[in-house]
């Protein structure tokens, strides 16, 4: 019987949790920081990232096939020794609760901006922590759930963003490549922060209940989250002009205002509440996989206890400290540089290290 069997997640699950943890907060400024490093020409980074982080998704899956029946953790103590998988835990966990931490902190910004300005920040705060520890506090299974009832219940959201294209200039799109490949390039790595989130594959691949399909699954995830970044940057481009759109912090949301519908006068008002549901996606697994790995540290099986220990963190902390828009961009590049390294580089390492683990036995043996 698999270890983690009672936590199984089917294939669309094991997507959309993909999905949801790339799709976050970064989505709202993307299509500014694009316009000001390549211009019009920033979509083409969208998909260079696409690539890199799809050919990284599928090196962990090589890598996990290896120890399927566990996770990256109990692969390194496999191969390492116990020091290795304790370390990975450690570093793992302070990843995912950087991350989690992030996004939540982003969202609550958001908030204050678009919706509630008059509330403080630690309320809002503790408001969102409520349905988080009562998403996360299930396990992995419900939180596939949680994940796939978000994803189609938003369905609906790309017919409100056709509505603007009626006054769009597509020859702002044209020529491409107008300055060459470098703009384009240097380009690649804030986008590479919003498919951040590929590593979480180390940790759900024994969850998933047919390991077959996990490249497929990767795939399908990452080129559905490639043509959501494309749908929006490409409406923001066509509409606002390429000077123009570096002058909003939020295009995704500043080009809702063109909308006008009689029953409502400010239309980006609900769509930010409803994105709300979308963020989450970002910052409940990730505190979730933190909380995981802290259990395994200490050989525990509840992890509602570490749940409840960081939700009371989070919750106190807030209201002494909570970082500004500027300092949150600081945040996002340390862990784009974070994942360069440990959803990029490290997965290669670990599978030319395993291969040869597995030769050198294979020669012994002969």
């Amino acid at each position: 019987m698999k270890r983690y069997a009672f936590n199984e997640i089917t294939f669309m699950q094991f997507v959309f949790l993909n999905f949801g943890l790339q799709v976050s907060v970064g989505l709202l400024a993307l299509p500014k920081v694009l316009a000001e490093r390549a211009g019009t020409d920033g979509w083409l980074a969208i998909v260079l990232g696409w690539a890199v982080s799809t050919a990284a998704g599928l090196v962990i899956v090589q890598v996990m096939k290896y120890h399927p029946d566990g996770t990256l953790l109990d692969l390194l103590s496999h191969y390492m020794g116990k020091w290795a998988g304790k370390a990975a835990a450690v570093v793992f966990a302070v990843n995912m609760f950087y991350y989690g931490y992030t996004g939540i902190v982003r969202t609550v910004l958001y908030i204050k901006l678009w919706l509630l300005p008059q509330t403080p920040l630690y309320i809002t705060t503790l408001l969102l922590l409520i349905p988080t520890y009562a998403v996360a506090r299930n396990g992995l299974r419900i939180l596939g759930r949680y994940a796939e009832l978000v994803v189609f219940i938003s369905l609906w959201i790309p017919l409100i963003y056709l509505f603007p294209l009626k006054d769009a200039h597509w020859l702002h799109l044209l020529p491409v490549l107008k300055e060459g490949w470098m703009p384009v390039l240097s380009a690649v790595q804030p986008v590479f922060v919003c498919y951040t989130g590929i590593g979480a594959i180390f940790l759900f691949y024994p969850f998933l209940r047919h390991q077959r399909l996990a490249s497929a699954g990767i795939v399908f995830s990452n080129t559905l989250t490639m043509v959501a970044f494309l749908f929006v940057t490409l409406v923001c481009f066509v509409y606002f002009s390429p000077d123009e759109i570096t002058q909003y912090n939020e295009p995704v949301v500043n080009v809702l205002k063109t909308i006008e519908f009689k029953f409502i006068e400010r239309v980006e008002v609900p769509f930010i509440a409803f994105f709300l549901l979308i963020f989450s996606l970002g910052w409940i697994p990730a505190l979730y996989m933190g909380v995981f790995c802290t259990n395994w540290l200490f050989g525990q099986a509840d992890h509602r206890n570490h749940l409840r220990i960081l939700w009371a963190v989070i919750a106190i902390g807030s209201f002494f400290f909570i970082p500004t828009f500027n300092e949150t961009d600081g945040m996002e590049h340390s862990l784009a540089q974070v994942a360069i390294v440990c959803e990029g580089a490290f997965p290669v390492v670990l599978l030319v290290y395993i291969w040869i683990c597995h030769s050198v036995r294979g020669r012994r043996s002969a």
